[in-house]
């Protein structure tokens, strides 16, 4: 009865599927800061 009382593996998962979240806000958010700071350079590079 105590294992269908438990609640910590629903915790669990919802802490997974959090730090999934984030993890991918995170990781699509420095691939475009890559992507301008990369035009930039670009830019320098070749001068303007």
């Amino acid at each position: 009865m105590k294992f269908l009382d438990s609640r910590s593996g629903a915790t669990a998962i919802e802490y997974a599927l959090l730090a999934g979240g984030i993890a991918l806000v995170i990781i699509t958010a420095v691939n475009t800061i890559g992507t301008a700071v990369n035009g930039m350079f670009n830019q320098v590079l070749t001068g303007f």
